[in-house]
C-alpha cells in the first residue's frame, strides 16, 4: 500500500492491488479463521532448533520499521520482533495484556493508564520501563505523515507521563476510545530507546531494536531478511502457548513474486509457509493439500475491498440515484464465486467480518438488476441501441482509474453493463493514478486498510480526520457531517454498546448514502508445509511464530 491506499489498487483474485476500525456481540464475525496446525488438536511435543523459511509475494514499501510500516507483509515480520502493550484475542476481539499487565480508561476515553510488565528488555540489554513507552509514543507521533498508520492511531494525542518505572498515562486532547485497541498493533509496539536515536529512514532500513522473540539480523528492501531468536525471552502475550523462547532458531524471509514459483518451492520443501498477497486459488489449494500442505485461513479486519464514489461537479454519481442503482447493480454472491471459489465469502459490509462491531449489511448489498434499472429511467438516463444509457447525449460512463486490469474488473464491468452502465478501465501508471486521484479526475477508485477495529473507516473517510479524495470527493456536506458525528461517537466511549451502535450507524450510511460499494472480502490464505507445527494468526492476520516448532 503505497499506503497511499489509493495507489495500490490490486484486484486479489486477478493480478496484482492498493490501501486507505460486547457486549462485543456486535463482533459478529472474529471467526474468519481456520488455523488448521493450530487448532486440530495438534497434541506432539514441541521440540527446538531448526530454520523456518518463508516466502511473501513482494515488499513494495521497502520499509521495516513497525512505527513507519503499513505494508501487511513487513508487519508481519515485525510481529516477531516487536511487542506491544497489549493484544488482540483473534476469536473474541478483546484486548489482552502482553507488556502491560492491567489498564485503565476514563469515561470519554482522554486518558490510558497502564501498568507495565517488570523485567522485560530490549534485545540490546535496556530494560523496558514507562519511559521507554513514552519515548515510543512520544517519537512515533512526531513521525507524522512518515506514519500513515500511526496519524489515526494517535489522533488527538496530547502527551504521555511517566508516573513511577512501571505505570504510565496517556493523554489525549480528544476522545480515542480506539486507542487500547491501537497500543495491540505493531505500528505502535514499543522499540528501545536508543532507536529512536536513529533517523526515521535508518528505521525504515533496518535499525530497530525491539523486545520481541526474535531479533531482526539483517533486512534487504524486497530480497530478504533474517531473524534469530533471543535465549533470554520470556514476556510474550497471554494469547500465547510457548512462555519461554522461541522453538524456531532462526527465520528466513524471501519475496517471491510468481505464485506458481512460490508454490513450487514449496512443494519441492525450499520453504515452509507460501504467503501470497492474493488468495491461493483452488486448483493451487487442492494440489498443495494433495502434497500434504496445510491451507490457513483469516479474513483480514478492517475496510473490505470497496469502490468510493467521486460525486463531485456534474459527474454521474453526484445523483443519489444512479449510486442507489451502482450499489444494486452489483451481483457480489457471483462475483465471489467466479473470481475467487464456490464457498468464498461474500462482502456483507464495509468492514471485513474479522472486524469488532463489523454488522451484515447483505440486505443493503443485494443484487437487485430490475431495481437498479428502475432507478436508472427514474434519474433519466434511458437505455440506447448499444444497450448503454444516455441522458442529454450523454452516455453513462462510470470511470475507474487503475494500475492493472484482471478478470475482477472486467466481471464488474459486464455486471454493470447488464444496467446500462459503462465502466471504463482506465489502466495508468502508478504516477498517473496519483495524479487523477488527486484531482478527482475519476468516478470510482478502490481501496482497502488492515486495522482490527472499526475506527479503521475514519482514516478514509472522515473529513473531520483525512483530506484524502476518498474522503472529500465521496460525500455531501450533510453526509460528510453525519459521517464525522458517527465517528465521533465512536471515539468518545469506551462503553462497546454504544460503540457498537455508532459503528453500526456508520456502516449504514456509507452503503445507503452511495459513498462506498463493498465488493469483495480479503481473505488472508497461506500455505503451511506439514514439518511446522503450532502456525497461528494474529487477529490482524499477520504471523505469530512463538509457538511454531518444525519436526526434525
Amino acid at each position: 500500500m503505497s499506503f497511499n491506499p489509493l495507489r495500490l489498487k490490486r484486484r486479489w483474485a486477478v493480478a496484482a492491488s492498493v490501501v486507505t476500525i460486547a457486549a462485543l456481540t456486535a463482533l459478529t464475525g472474529c471467526s474468519g479463521s481456520s488455523s488448521d496446525a493450530s487448532s486440530t488438536g495438534d497434541t506432539a511435543t514441541p521440540v527446538a532448533g531448526g530454520t523456518l523459511k518463508l516466502a511473501f509475494w513482494d515488499d513494495q514499501q521497502g520499509c521495516i520499521d513497525p512505527n513507519q510500516v503499513y505494508w501487511i507483509e513487513s508487519r508481519s515480520i515485525d510481529r516477531q520482533i516487536a511487542d506491544s502493550l497489549t493484544d488482540q484475542d483473534p476469536d473474541t476481539g478483546k484486548i489482552v495484556p502482553w507488556l502491560a499487565t492491567s489498564w485503565t480508561t476514563n469515561d470519554n476515553a482522554t486518558q490510558f493508564t497502564f501498568t507495565l510488565r517488570d523485567g522485560v528488555t530490549f534485545s540490546d540489554g535496556e530494560k523496558f520501563d514507562a519511559t521507554a513507552v513514552k519515548t515510543a509514543l512520544d517519537a512515533t507521533y512526531a513521525l507524522g505523515a512518515k506514519s500513515l498508520l500511526g496519524v489515526s492511531y494517535l489522533a488527538g494525542y496530547d502527551s504521555t507521563t511517566v508516573i513511577d518505572p512501571t505505570h504510565v498515562q496517556v493523554n489525549f486532547k480528544t476522545p480515542n476510545a480506539a486507542f487500547l485497541q491501537a497500543t495491540s498493533t505493531t505500528t505502535l509496539a514499543i522499540l528501545a530507546p536508543k532507536t529512536y536515536q536513529e533517523t526515521p529512514e535508518a528505521r525504515c532500513a533496518g535499525a530497530i531494536i525491539g523486545s520481541g522473540a526474535f531479533t531482526l539480523d539483517n533486512y534487504t528492501a524486497a530480497t530478504s531478511a533474517h531473524l534469530t531468536k533471543r535465549a533470554d525471552y520470556a514476556w510474550p502475550s497471554s494469547l500465547v502457548k510457548n512462555e519461554g523462547a522461541a522453538y524456531l532458531d532462526a527465520i528466513d524471509v524471501t519475496y517471491i513474486k510468481e505464485d506458481s514459483v512460490r508454490n513450487g518451492e514449496l512443494s519441492s520443501g525450499q520453504i515452509d509457509i507460501a504467503w501470497p498477497r492474493l488468495p491461493i486459488s483452488d486448483a493451487d489449494q487442492q494440489v498443495l493439500k494433495a502434497a500434504g500442505d496445510t491451507i490457513e485461513t483469516r479474513a483480514l479486519p478492517g475496510i473490505s475491498y470497496v469502490l468510493t464514489s467521486n460525486i463531485t461537479g456534474t459527474k454521474p454519481l453526484s445523483d443519489p440515484l444512479v449510486r442507489q442503482a451502482l450499489q444494486k447493480a452489483i451481483d457480489r454472491p457471483t462475483y465471489a464465486s467466479t473470481v475467487f471459489w464456490a464457498d468464498y465469502p461474500v462482502v456483507k459490509s464495509p468492514v471485513e467480518s474479522t472486524t469488532p462491531f463489523a454488522t451484515d449489511e447483505s440486505s443493503l448489498l443485494a443484487f437487485d438488476l430490475d431495481g437498479a434499472k428502475k432507478l436508472l429511467d427514474q434519474a433519466g438516463w434511458a437505455v440506447g441501441p448499444d444497450g448503454y444509457r444516455y441522458k442529454n447525449g450523454q452516455k453513462l460512463t462510470l470511470d475507474e482509474p487503475l494500475t492493472t486490469s484482471g478478470a475482477g474488473d472486467q466481471l464488474l464491468q459486464d455486471q454493470l453493463k447488464q444496467a446500462g452502465i459503462d465502466l471504463t478501465l482506465d489502466v495508468v501508471t502508478t504516477a498517473q493514478y496519483t495524479q487523477k486521484t488527486a484531482a478527482g479526475d475519476y468516478d470510482l477508485v478502490g481501496t482497502y486498510y488492515t486495522r482490527a477495529d472499526p475506527s479503521v473507516l475514519g482514516s478514509v473517510f472522515d473529513q473531520a480526520l483525512t483530506k484524502a479524495p476518498t474522503a472529500v470527493n465521496s460525500q455531501d456536506a450533510a453526509t460528510a457531517a453525519t459521517i464525522s458525528a458517527d465517528f465521533a461517537k465512536g471515539l468518545q466511549t469506551t462503553d462497546d454498546t454504544q460503540r457498537a451502535a455508532a459503528y453500526a450507524d456508520l456502516q449504514k450510511t456509507l452503503i445507503t448514502a452511495g459513498v462506498t460499494f463493498p465488493l469483495y472480502e480479503r481473505l488472508q490464505v497461506s500455505a503451511v508445509s506439514p514439518k511446522v507445527h503450532g502456525f497461528a494468526f494474529t487477529s490482524e492476520a499477520f504471523l505469530r511464530a512463538n509457538d511454531i516448532w518444525l519436526e526434525q
